[in-house]
């Protein structure tokens, strides 16, 4: 089996400068940034530093939410916008003090304070993008907190009779609330990087919920989980809901129908559709913040791009357990700007060696030499005496289709088999695929074990243990075993 790695790919961004634009156009940051511009010395302010209620109208009308929704919907974005602009410094508020007695006209007897544009308020204009991308940041910070407070009816039912919010009736933990939010997008953002890190994977809500609270090892959930996993969707419905805003993701949700108290009631798409549950997808933005997150966290989520100016041994260490279409990516972006025939020596050299990495490194590299194409023709028959690549070129080159290939000598046929089935055992555990390629290497060559004990390679043992698990004849299994044992008595392996 393989060693324990790191299980989070690559993930391939977006330029910071799209990022930014993005990050721009979020429509909360936008709402926070036009209150930024519309606030001034006449805003008035509570002790907290929100808008007074009596400013919430203006407000909402400023952000043109007055047509376009009920006047309490309207003025609920304008306060959530503000709290945004407050928090992120682009706007700030100085002098909280007690008002003198009818200093306003409306006789206000909460304190008050004066507003200024906040530091952070340039950088809109004038920032780079990585300024744009920080200031995106705290506004997710503010939208993550938002998203972890109870629900406004649980909230309302939890005011006791001296008009004060009982926390402790509403079973609520702040920690709790935001570690489980957290690991629900480190999985939605796992989900999307494993198939290759675009931003095209929406994931169902009850995919989200039951990966947080379904264990592993269970078979078919309990009644008691999947109430709770009911539970968790709705709360992650109403979650979805206020991180839409900030641009983290799009957000297909919950169809109400499902929750509609009349049993009999028909609903209006088909049972079977997921996308009535929730259907929920990172943006490219998403991608970005959730991974910032992690990093500052301490999680390790590479980027793709980031191993294209190390060395040869570098990339093909890194590489080794991406995605496919992350390991290409990342490949090709370390050949462009290098010689080519410089750069296939420089990668057959790294493909060298007898540690436990060496098979999965000369695996990458045979699959690196791909994308440089008939141009490494050269510099790959240069190794075709070499005990530990000339296997590997010859194959290489006859997937080529190049002319005058030497046929290889025996001990590199079956040197080449150790070699190539280590690298996948390293690689994938022991899946199906290799069975196959097991089964097909013994029926081809008669004897196989007989020479295979002897092969020189210190993964040899471990190949013929794993060979004699995976073949599904249990005469050849034995053999393999056998095998196996010579090749440990032998010594070296």
């Amino acid at each position: 089996m393989p060693a324990d790695h790191p299980t989070l790919p690559p993930v391939r961004l977006l330029p910071d400068a799209e990022l930014a634009r993005d990050a721009l156009a979020a429509p909360l940051l936008a709402r926070a940034v036009r209150l930024a511009r519309w606030a001034g010395p006449e805003t008035r302010v509570s002790a907290g530093g929100e808008l007074v209620d009596e400013q919430l109208p203006a407000a909402a009308e400023q952000l043109g939410l007055g047509d376009e929704m009920s006047e309490g919907d309207g003025e609920a974005y304008a306060s959530e916008a503000w709290r945004v602009a407050v928090d992120t410094g682009l706007v700030d508020v100085e002098d909280l003090d007690e008002p003198v007695d009818g200093a306003h006209p409306d006789g206000a007897e909460e304190p008050t304070g004066s507003v200024t544009a906040g530091e952070q308020l340039p950088l809109v204009t004038s920032g780079s993008p990585q300024d744009v991308l920080s200031l995106w940041l705290d506004a997710l910070d503010v939208a993550f907190a938002d998203a972890t407070v109870p629900v406004i009816d649980d909230l309302a039912a939890a005011i006791d009779d001296d008009g004060e919010i009982d926390f402790e009736s509403l079973d609520w933990d702040p920690e709790e609330e935001a570690e489980f939010l957290e690991g629900v997008l480190g999985n939605l953002y796992l989900l999307t990087v494993a198939e290759g890190g675009g931003t095209d994977i929406s994931v169902p809500l009850p995919v989200l919920a039951a990966s947080m609270i379904v264990p592993d090892d269970m078979g078919e959930p309990t009644d008691d989980i999947l109430e709770q996993v009911s539970e968790a969707m709705m709360r992650l419905d109403e979650q979805f809901r206020v991180l839409e805003p900030i641009g983290l993701v799009s957000y297909v949700p919950v169809d109400e129908a499902l929750m509609a108290e009349d049993a009999d009631q028909e609903p209006p798409v088909d049972e079977d559709d997921f996308s009535r549950y929730g259907m929920v997808r990172l943006t490219p933005l998403g991608l970005y913040g959730i991974r910032s997150r992690m990093l500052e966290a301490g999680v390790a989520a590479p980027v793709v791009g980031e191993l294209a100016d190390k060395d040869a041994h570098a990339l093909l260490d890194g590489i080794a357990r991406f995605p496919e279409a992350a390991a290409r990516a990342e490949t090709e972006q370390w050949l462009t700007g290098r010689a080519p025939l410089e750069a296939v020596r420089e990668l057959l050299a790294a493909a060298r060696g007898r540690d436990s990495g060496a098979p999965l490194r000369r695996l990458q590299c045979q699959q690196a030499l791909s994308l440089v194409g008939a141009e490494a023709e050269a510099a790959v028959r240069e190794v075709l005496d070499d005990a530990e690549l000339g296997g590997l070129a010859r194959v290489w080159l006859a997937e080529l289709g190049a002319g005058d290939v030497p046929p290889p000598p025996e001990p590199m046929i079956f040197w080449l088999a150790v070699d190539t089935i280590a690298a996948q055992l390293d690689a994938e555990g022991e899946p199906d695929e290799l069975q196959e390629l097991v089964e097909g290497l013994v029926g081809q060559h008669s004897g196989f074990f007989e020479a295979a004990w002897r092969v020189d390679h210190p993964a040899t043992a471990d190949v013929l243990e794993a060979m004699g698990r995976l073949h599904r004849d249990r005469a050849v299994s034995k053999d393999a075993r056998k095998a196996a044992f010579k090749a440990r008595s032998r010594g070296g392996n």
